[in-house]
């Protein structure tokens, strides 16, 4: 079955998605995590069901990274996706908390030819899963700030609560 909620945050309401499951804490396995105007941003569909308790744990997460107490999230997460893409936001998770890496970086490390760095873009550019899975720590091979879904605004905001960043 699927759930949603809505809850406020410094980036604006997000928009949570999630499954029923047996094995996730909490009993809800994130699809979705999505902010307001994102491309590609989920949207509520006939039949979802609106259920704030069922994303109790995280929420807390989420409230404990926004008050500077959580650096990595513990959340079961719905895989979907390309084979590739799974790829793609694999290596997103494996940044750590407060560094930023390019898209060359990332196509390296999936061992991707130096050619597939858009392929490697357009995968980032599709992660349902803002904030949880960590796109806005990959930045442009200059250190430029380019292509997040949640709009630049956001992904600065993120990179300056993390340290990564300093504000312009």
């Amino acid at each position: 079955m699927t759930v949603h909620t809505t809850i406020d945050s410094p980036l604006g309401e997000l928009l949570l998605v999630g499954e029923m499951s047996a094995t996730a804490t909490g009993g809800t396995a994130l699809v979705s995590l999505s902010v307001p105007g994102q491309k590609g941003g989920a949207v509520v569909q006939d039949g979802w069901n609106e259920d704030a308790d069922a994303f109790t744990e995280i929420v807390s997460q989420l409230r404990s990274y926004f008050d500077g107490e959580l650096t990595r999230f513990d959340i079961e997460c719905v895989e979907g996706g390309t084979e590739f893409q799974r790829r793609v936001w694999q290596a997103l998770e494996s940044i750590p908390y407060g560094t930023t890496v390019s898209y060359g970086d990332i196509a390296r490390q999936i061992g991707a030819p130096r050619t597939a760095v858009r392929s490697v873009g357009t995968a980032i550019g599709r992660n349902p899963l803002l904030v949880v899975r960590p796109c806005h720590r990959v930045i442009g091979a200059t250190g430029a700030l380019t292509g997040y879904a949640g709009g630049l605004e956001r992904k600065e905001r993120l990179l300056v609560h993390e340290g990564a960043v300093q504000t312009a």
